[in-house]
């Protein structure tokens, strides 16, 4: 009874056409992008004359790593998440050592680093300590997300690198997490309810660990039952990659969107599955649950285009937290290593 009634509910929304007057908030919150002329701007290094053709040595050599391995717009864009939501976009999430946000537990799964150096070094070799390892990342991010599926988008530059990271920094919440605890998170940092509803698209690409829904599937809310707003043939297809055994189930991993499997397209596959109830996250299936998040979800399973448009929208308003420009921070020549750290420079 209780997911037939959502369902009447988003009937409803869609019969009065709620759903076409989507967010008129929207054009308060596109305003809050980083301006042209501060903090950070578009074709930065070309205006300076200092690097003109980063933006190309960037897509060559995202384009040549997903050729081989479609899986890293899913790593990349993490990668960017843990970056920018945790600490400001300033490239901490880089840095190597024992204490450091790369370290901290909720990151010991991370991957793409190898790629952004491989970056750094072509672009050291032509621009030298001049292009930082933050900027670098929101590029191959661009690049990645493009060649997955989304349209390209403008990425405003200029940022600098953080001169520390520490693990005890690292806030970022859990797979399992209720939409609630999700929304006050993106609240805190600046974002508003449909940058949350957006990003939380990029779950159309990549994985998840069993252990994050193992809850939903054997033990929700301490029920011993399964969660009852996920369909029946999503928990049969889930209970037979997930054992019920949470020792056996830690390492064992899913697609969020199995449609697509390993292809790792940029579509709108997560929001069908939201609408159907066949969402493997949680937090992913309660967007459906709140009016405003659900008729965005409506609104991108009908129309792709919008999804796209948002979604460039929504990480370039990331991109812009918490940045270091001008005099703050550094130009790393390792991206793993702060200058001062670094002994290949006197």
């Amino acid at each position: 009874m209780e997911r037939k009634g959502y369902n009447f509910v988003i009937a409803i929304c869609m019969l009065f056409g709620v759903w076409l007057n989507l967010y008129v908030g929207r054009v308060q919150a596109a305003v809050t992008l980083p301006p042209e002329d501060k903090p950070l701007k578009r074709h930065f290094y070309k205006k300076l004359k200092t690097c003109a053709n980063v933006e190309a040595f960037v897509t060559h050599q995202v384009k040549l790593w997903w050729d081989k391995d479609k899986s890293i717009t899913a790593k990349l864009l993490k990668l960017l998440y843990a970056d920018c939501m945790v600490n400001g976009c300033d490239g901490s999430i880089l840095l190597d050592g024992p204490h450091t946000e790369k370290n901290a537990a909720k990151n010991s799964r991370l991957d793409g680093f190898v790629l952004i150096d491989k970056i750094k070094k072509v672009v050291e070799s032509r621009c030298p300590e001049v292009v930082s390892c933050s900027d670098i990342l929101m590029l191959a991010v661009r690049d990645a997300v493009h060649l997955a599926g989304a349209p390209s988008y403008p990425v405003f530059l200029g940022r600098r690198d953080g001169l520390e990271s520490k693990a005890e920094w690292v806030d970022l919440p859990s797979a399992s997490i209720s939409w609630e605890e999700g929304y006050a998170y993106f609240k805190s940092k600046g974002l508003d309810e449909q940058d949350y509803a957006t990003l939380l698209g990029a779950h159309t690409l990549g994985k998840t660990h069993c252990k994050n829904i193992h809850d939903r599937l054997y033990d929700f809310n301490k029920t011993q039952k399964p969660d009852p707003t996920m369909s029946r043939l999503l928990l049969g297809k889930l209970r037979k990659l997930c054992p019920s055994s949470l020792k056996k189930c830690k390492d064992s991993t899913v697609f969020l969107t199995d449609k697509d499997g390993d292809a790792y397209p940029f579509t709108i596959t997560y929001y069908s599955n939201v609408l159907s109830y066949d969402s493997v996250l949680g937090v992913d299936q309660q967007l459906l649950f709140n009016y405003n998040t659900s008729q965005l979800v409506l609104e991108y399973a009908e129309k792709f285009e919008s999804f796209r448009r948002e979604f460039t929208l929504s990480i370039s308003r990331m991109g812009g937290l918490g940045v270091l420009t001008g005099n703050q921070g550094e130009i790393r020549k390792n991206c793993r290593l702060t200058n001062k750290n670094n002994p290949e420079i006197n």
